[in-house]
């Protein structure tokens, strides 16, 4: 088992060390006696007894069963009740929304998706709220037990004001209040978060990373984002829109952005640059009648199938694709020296295959310390639901996780 957060005697850390010895049972699988919490997080015996019998009496903890280790009296094994409080996630891309239902344990409850609307940002709100409804009364949980709303949306965004801020990739959205919308028309608490930081904080969540790791996002939607973790907790930028990598340049003989320069993120990596250069080397028929996230989705699921089936020019542009990608991630991972890169998002399961056989060896021979150690490269443990799953965790990880970082929530009415 990995080292766990440890706590404090100190006065008025109440708050900190209940997150940490719920945490410490969560991360332990089949519970932890009180003995072996005090081991785990560093805290006095008296101090773990008042924790443990205050989460026993609201429920998020358990009795289950005795187990004998040694001399002495039978210890009493403790574990999480993992329907006493759940969340809601949600993510919002340009082709598909994403609800998923978690409970306190980081496992799937239940899922739906639902093509996101080409209407104004408040339908699609509404489509939003009612796919949440309909998931909460699918999967049976009782609403007491929602701890809240976790959105992860594309940015520019306005943490503070929870609002969205014209992202490249969904019209109309100028200053949409996303946060206070939803929070109405659900009655329950919400936070906005960039899709990839919700990515991030999926990955440390449901992963076996230790509490000090570092790593690298990279997050493969309708746009490329990274995210990065740093001694376990994500970082979130001055303005929480760290990881906007759109306009670094990968490949200066590249088209042409809307930016001014060459070969951008932006129109190299993205599905849509990708299927766009598939077309131009004549591997797919330039027959599209427009560029919508439907229409992309299906040309580069048309291309990864041709490429698995070996087809040359397939996956001679895949390859190149990911040499593009290399690029970002070696100038990301060179200037931060991260632990480690891990690929995910809504388009990765289509593109792995070939990702993770070029990729390694590409940031290899780009990495700037290869002569001291080697950089792992792996797929999200969490699949195509990432973003969703994460926006759910970051909720949890209020109730739940000890951390520094604070939580921005929007209040709904019930």
């Amino acid at each position: 088992m990995s080292v766990l957060r440890r706590g404090t005697n100190l006065p008025r850390m109440g708050d900190f060390n209940q997150s940490v010895i719920l945490e410490a049972i969560r991360r332990s699988g089949d519970g932890f006696s009180r003995i072996e919490l005090v081991d785990a997080t560093g805290l006095s015996a008296q101090t773990v007894t008042n924790i443990t019998r205050r989460l026993l009496s609201e429920g998020l903890i358990e009795e289950a069963g005795r187990t004998i280790n040694g001399p002495g009296k039978p210890r009493t094994t403790l574990r999480l009740v993992p329907r006493s409080r759940v969340s809601l996630g949600v993510h919002l891309d340009p082709a598909l929304t994403t609800v998923v239902l978690l409970d306190l344990s980081g496992a799937v409850i239940a899922r739906g998706v639902r093509r996101t609307p080409a209407n104004d940002p408040m339908h699609v709100i509404r489509v939003m709220a009612e796919a949440i409804e309909e998931l909460v009364a699918r999967s049976g949980v009782d609403r007491d037990a929602i701890a809240g709303v976790g959105v992860a949306a594309p940015g520019p965004l306005d943490a503070d004001r929870g609002t969205v801020i014209d992202p490249p990739k969904l019209h109309q959205w100028h200053r949409v209040p996303l946060r206070s919308a939803l929070a109405d028309a659900v009655g329950l608490p919400v936070a906005l978060e960039k899709d990839t930081t919700a990515a991030a904080f999926a990955e440390i969540w449901t992963g076996e990373d230790p509490p000090d790791a570092s790593l690298l996002f990279v997050y493969l939607g309708t746009g490329i984002g990274a995210a990065l973790v740093l001694d376990g907790d994500v970082v979130r930028g001055r303005s929480r829109n760290v990881g906007e990598v759109g306009h670094i340049i990968v490949d200066p003989d590249g088209p042409e952005c809307g930016c001014g320069k060459r070969g951008c993120v932006e129109v190299v990596c993205t599905p849509q640059a990708v299927v766009e250069q598939a077309e131009r080397a004549g591997v797919l028929a330039d027959d599209r009648v427009g560029s919508d996230a439907e229409s992309v989705d299906e040309r580069l699921a048309q291309l990864c199938t041709r490429a698995q089936q070996g087809d040359a020019g397939a996956l001679a542009v895949l390859v190149r694709a990911a040499e593009h990608l290399s690029v970002l991630i070696s100038t990301l991972t060179n200037m931060l020296d991260v632990d480690r890169v891990v690929l995910g998002g809504p388009f990765w399961a289509r593109l792995s295959r070939v990702y993770l056989r070029e990729l390694p060896k590409m940031l290899e021979r780009q990495s700037a310390t290869r002569a001291v150690r080697t950089l792992p490269v792996a797929g999200s443990v969490v699949g195509d639901d990432v973003g969703a799953v994460g926006a759910a965790c970051v909720i949890l990880a209020d109730v739940l996780s000890p951390r520094a970082s604070s939580l921005l929530l929007e209040g709904g009415g019930s």
